[in-house]
């Protein structure tokens, strides 16, 4: 996975706008690619941000670049009731990831709860398990079924925030400086 491929698909969570984002990237060698995340783990974990290998499988990888503080946050509020009608046992971000690779493992596709893990709005995820992923108000980021307008700006905000990001890299900025400390004022694409 390459740095380009993380800031074109993880700028709002690099920035600090977005709790997660999700890497489909194709692998030659899963000992390659553990390599390659340890190395942005080492650079990024100090900065908040943790990639974590979800599954692997035929030449691909689902990676999972994330703010465990915000994953937390997400999964202990008004998420854990979709999480627990899942199967969920307990609201432990750690427990709850573990549970999701399992059930992306499992299953080959994408659980609806996933959504919680990237920080949707828990009332756009239960929309969209409620009525199977028809009839939404609009589409961006992901499907949405409560407030549009918020959402549409929230994906101005990331469209911009990921235009911005890369700018900066292909003009040299480093991945460090790309990644706002947790905790920081984010304002990139705001």
């Amino acid at each position: 996975m390459s740095e380009e491929m993380l800031v074109r698909h993880c700028s709002p969570t690099l920035a600090g706008l977005k709790t997660a984002n999700l890497v489909n990237c194709p692998c030659r060698s899963k000992k390659e690619l553990l390599d390659r995340l340890q190395e942005y783990n080492r650079q990024l974990n100090p900065r908040g941000v943790v990639l974590q290998l979800l599954s692997w499988g035929k030449g691909t990888a689902l990676v999972y670049v994330y703010r465990p503080d915000r994953l937390g946050q997400d999964l202990t509020g008004d998420g854990w009731p979709i999480l627990g009608r899942e199967g969920y046992t307990e609201p432990d971000a750690g427990k709850c990831l573990r549970c999701l690779a399992r059930r992306l493992k499992e299953s080959g596709e994408f659980p609806h709860e996933i959504g919680l893990f990237l920080g949707y709005p828990p009332e756009d995820v239960a929309g969209f398990i409620e009525h199977r992923g028809q009839g939404c108000k609009c589409v961006g980021a992901w499907k949405v079924y409560g407030d549009a307008e918020a959402a549409k700006k929230t994906f101005a905000r990331y469209k911009k925030c990921t235009d911005i990001y890369l700018r900066l890299h292909q003009d040299g900025c480093p991945l460090t400086r790309l990644t706002v400390r947790s905790g920081a004022l984010a304002t990139a694409g705001a």
